[in-house]
């Protein structure tokens, strides 16, 4: 059976990335529809410009950003993914492949990161598989403050298709800290909530295991300053994640 796909995009001043983006999608999908957050730059124009379908809502999260999304579509079969994202040329011909032989179940692509324009393949980050091609009636995403996961039957089979999916991640070491560390404090502001406690010595012991996992472990050193470099904002942000922990705990012991 042949079945259609449908590409669904969450954006927020993507500018930048968007275009990328959507023409990788185009070879692949039947209908690319996007869903914005009321970007304040040329997203949504660039949009338009390539025969997209955009709808706009504020900001109500990933996991119900796409859920919303997903339900505009019109094909049985949803491609996700981010604004940051392109398929690179044999992914696309996996997926053409795929789509003539029939799709079943769902499919993993395996993510590979440019980290200031370097192709991360150590440090944990490579392969960085991810479900992107599922069965929208029987999908839905779930998830809470940081990171939202696909949730579909067990008993689907799932194929992990040749081809890498590219992702333009930080193009400079401060966005990566910045982004890092926001992570960290919505980690362990849930943390917080589930009852999780931290030490005086935590902070500490989580950033040198985190530098010692990605550094060494993992062969961050295989990729370079930048591993190094991976590791060490990585590390940072633990710290930064423990050391708010123990603020909210003090917090709470103190009211």
């Amino acid at each position: 059976m042949h079945h259609l796909i449908s590409a669904v995009i969450i954006t927020l001043n993507e500018e930048s990335n968007i275009e990328r983006c959507i023409k990788s999608v185009q070879v692949v999908a039947d209908e690319v529809l996007v869903l914005d957050s009321f970007s304040t730059d040329k997203t949504v124009e660039i949009c338009k410009r390539l025969n997209v379908q955009v709808f706009q809502q504020n900001w109500q999260g990933y996991a119900a950003s796409k859920n919303y999304l997903n339900k505009q579509t019109t094909n049985s079969y949803l491609l996700s993914i981010d604004a940051d994202e392109e398929l690179s040329p044999e992914l696309q011909q996996s997926i053409l492949k795929i789509k003539s032989e029939g799709l079943h179940g769902v499919y993993d692509f395996s993510r590979l990161t440019n980290y200031c324009g370097k192709w991360i393949r150590y440090s944990g980050w490579y392969p960085d598989i991810k479900t992107r091609i599922f069965p929208k009636e029987t999908s839905i995403w779930i998830g809470d403050v940081v990171h939202e996961t696909l949730s579909y039957p067990e008993a689907f089979s799932k194929k992990l298709l040749n081809g890498e999916l590219y992702h333009y991640s930080y193009v400079s070491e401060a966005q990566h800290k910045q982004r890092a560390d926001k992570y960290s404090l919505l980690t362990a502001k849930k943390y917080h909530q589930k009852g999780k406690k931290a030490y005086f010595f935590s902070p500490f012991l989580s950033a040198i295991g985190r530098f010692v996992s990605m550094y060494f472990i993992k062969i961050g050193f295989m990729d370079g300053i930048y591993g190094f470099k991976i590791a060490y904002i990585s590390a940072a942000s633990n710290y930064v994640k423990y050391t708010e922990l123990r603020r909210l705990n003090r917090e709470k012991r103190d009211s």
